[in-house]
């Protein structure tokens, strides 16, 4: 047994996934916003070494 083919087009209504299914939340763009922003800022400078490390370099 087969069930019939509808005639007219599929109807409007809930189906397996949400309306928004594919598209980020904005609590999820908030997110990537705030951590993209963390990535571009600008970072501190370090701080001078003593210098020790590079002399025994050099003198090798």
């Amino acid at each position: 047994m087969r069930a019939p083919t509808p005639a007219g087009p599929d109807p409007e209504g809930p189906g397996l996934q949400r309306p928004g299914f594919g598209r980020p939340s904005p609590a999820l763009l908030a997110r990537a916003d705030r951590g993209y922003a963390r990535f571009l800022a600008p970072t501190t400078p370090a701080a001078p070494d003593d210098g020790d490390q590079d002399d025994a370099a050099r003198q090798r």
